[in-house]
């Protein structure tokens, strides 16, 4: 089983963790993005980033001084964004660190897969940033299938969705009959509907993840047990493929 989830935005550089980060796998692609993202001018980049002035200045002096070997921090240790505090991964007991390194997997416009203890640097680009590259039309062409057939090389085939469908999305167009895709939906239950709020699903994503974690879940049935931030499973509105919870 893997877990799949979103990046943050938001990222802190932290080279104090005991153990040496990880290589992410697709780091020879990261490095082609890095160079595009170079060439570019601050008002180009600007306008693939669609962030204020202060963000742009940030991020160009970022790329154009940026090293990909060295200084570098563990992923899920990097992002700071409401689902990686609630996660809270630094407090992780011994146990539930490995288990996320076994199934926890982080998609990036700009790494691609990420393992947890892989290194990254601080930097933004979203996946669904217009920006052409090598004669790719955007990121999902650029990426293509190569995050699904990471995720899947191994022969496990479930995958637990807790993804936005800006990063799931790169995911699913390549899904076979013989994967389990199961998308986790987290909101509050009004008038016999869900509806989601997009902060509140990134914090109930990182309980999970913790949930998941402190509980060394490997059955995906068990993740009906969850129960954080007052939510439940909700039967009635869940499938195969999609578990529901609701407050």
């Amino acid at each position: 089983m893997k877990i799949i989830i979103s990046p943050a935005k938001k990222m802190n550089t932290d080279t104090d963790f005991p153990a040496a980060p990880g290589i992410p796998v697709f780091l020879d692609k990261t490095r082609v993005l890095m160079q595009a993202v170079r060439e570019l001018s601050q008002a180009e980049a600007k306008a693939v980033w669609k962030c204020n002035d202060k963000l742009a200045q940030l991020n160009y002096r970022r790329f154009q001084s940026m090293d990909l070997e060295r200084g570098l921090t563990p992923a899920v240790l990097s992002y700071e964004g409401l689902q990686y505090q609630h996660m809270a991964p630094a407090v992780f007991s011994e146990t539930a660190l490995q288990y996320i390194e076994e199934h926890l997997r982080i998609l990036s416009g700009f790494y691609g897969v990420l393992k947890p203890f892989d290194g990254v640097t601080p930097y933004r680009l979203e996946m669904q940033a217009k920006f052409s590259v090598n004669g790719r039309k955007d990121l999902y062409d650029f990426w293509g299938d190569s995050l699904y057939q990471e995720l899947t090389k191994d022969g496990d085939r479930t995958i637990v969705n807790l993804a936005s469908k800006e990063y799931s999305k790169a995911v699913e167009k390549y899904l076979s009959p013989e994967d389990r895709f199961i998308t986790v939906e987290f909101g509050e239950l009004t008038e016999g509907k869900v509806k989601q709020k997009g902060t509140f699903a990134k914090m109930a994503r990182g309980e999970m993840v913790r949930f998941m974690a402190e509980n060394q879940v490997e059955d995906v049935e068990k993740l009906r047990d969850f129960q954080g931030l007052g939510l439940s499973y909700c039967g009635k509105l869940s499938d195969g493929s999609r578990y529901v919870f609701v407050k």
